[in-house]
């Protein structure tokens, strides 16, 4: 007889991960592949981060650190919020995490209960709905369009309480995955401000700031006290294999999300903390990796409409394209999984963002190589013609 599993394990896969795996079995079988798929940094960790790392595994001092992190990496956290934000942050407030994903469940475990109705926004990192229902959260789906640039407002929140009843929690991307686009100052305000006259606990995922073309990104920060904000070394800092994030909390929710890390995870990895002390100094490399981003960027807003796929969201930040293809068929899916057979081009369906819609939409990444972005447009631009 078969024992019984959890229904809070029910939850969606994470389909860009089975992209992945396909590209791996197309690239062990002796094919190409061209990975426009994979959300992370193509480059290795800064340089001075790796000799960090090297030195700390010397020192053979790699035990347990408390479970908010080590005091030098906050505080080196602070100085940067400081030096990036004009934003003033007590060290007690930082909770250095397991990664990104780790600093969201410590936020969602310390400021939902089972039940509470939580705003996610489509398209969106999966993650956050497949997280909050597997915690027993009422995940709310806001659906956004290219019309509202992907990204949330008061209006379309208000109406959504009209529609659905109140809310409890809302999670926003500024930039965004997978549509790259970003609330300026005044946007990113109103939201906060909504959640803040409306008793709605704001978790704001700043993981792709340092990654914009034109403005910096603001944080949330500085415009709500009652936001939880995550970020992470995965992607600015191009350490996504180090599992290193960080989640700033207001003064009310510190000492849970400290006792919820205590328990969950002991502390995230030594060497990892140890090393990314260093991060904060390499910024020149890290500034070089942007400008490769913002060259691939225009690789991809000049290829993609040579291609025939001309309905592009703003890409403001992060290193996505996000791309209407419902003119070439109706199901994103195949049609990747065609790119990936035909061309050796790997590219995620949108249904992994949005299960109603995603369906007519791709999420090409340039994160990689210039070279590979131009050789997969050309690749894109014949197929297509």
């Amino acid at each position: 007889m078969a024992l019984p599993q959890s229904r809070r394990s029910d939850i969606s896969p994470f389909y860009v991960m089975e992209v992945m795996r396909a590209a791996e079995e197309r690239e062990m079988a002796g094919g190409e592949v061209l990975h426009l798929e994979v959300g992370q940094p193509s480059t290795p960790a800064p340089a001075g981060v790796i000799r960090a790392a090297q030195v700390a595994l010397d020192s053979d001092v790699l035990g347990y650190t408390t479970a908010a992190g080590l005091e030098a990496l906050r505080r080196r956290l602070c100085e940067h919020y400081r030096s990036w934000y004009g934003a003033e942050v007590d060290p007690g407030r930082i909770v250095v995490t397991f990664g990104a994903s780790g600093a969201f469940v410590l936020a969602f475990l310390a400021a939902f209960d089972a039940g509470d109705r939580v705003v996610v926004t489509t398209p969106g990192y999966p993650c956050y709905r497949n997280a909050l229902q597997a915690l027993n959260a009422d995940v709310v789906t806001l659906p956004t369009s290219a019309e509202t640039r992907f990204q949330p407002s008061p209006e379309l929140l208000e109406d959504l309480c009209r529609r659905t009843g109140s809310v409890d929690g809302l999670v926003l991307a500024s930039p965004s995955n997978p549509s790259g686009t970003m609330l300026d100052g005044p946007s990113l305000a109103a939201v906060a401000d909504w959640c803040a006259d409306h008793g709605v606990r704001l978790v704001a995922d700043e993981i792709y700031h340092g990654i914009t073309f034109d403005e910096p990104a603001p944080t949330a920060l500085n415009l709500n006290s009652d936001a939880l904000v995550v970020n992470s070394f995965s992607k600015y800092f191009s350490m996504t294999g180090w599992r290193l994030g960080w989640v700033v909390a207001p003064s009310d929710l510190v000492e849970p999300v400290r006792r919820l890390a205590q328990n969950f995870f002991i502390s995230a990895p030594t060497v990892s903390q140890i090393a990314a002390v260093a991060a904060f100094d390499c910024h020149d490399e890290l500034q070089a990796n942007v400008a490769r981003y913002a060259t691939n960027r225009g690789v991809l807003l000049d290829g993609l409409p040579a291609a025939g796929i001309d309905r592009l969201a703003p890409s403001d930040g992060a290193f996505y394209v996000y791309a209407a293809v419902d003119h070439l068929a109706a199901d994103s899916q195949a049609l990747c999984r065609r790119w990936l057979d035909e061309l050796g081009v790997a590219v995620t369906p949108g249904i992994d963002f949005d299960p109603a819609e995603g369906h007519r939409y791709a999420r090409f990444s340039y994160a990689g190589a210039t070279e590979d972005m131009a050789e997969a447009m050309r690749r894109l631009r014949e197929w297509g013609g």
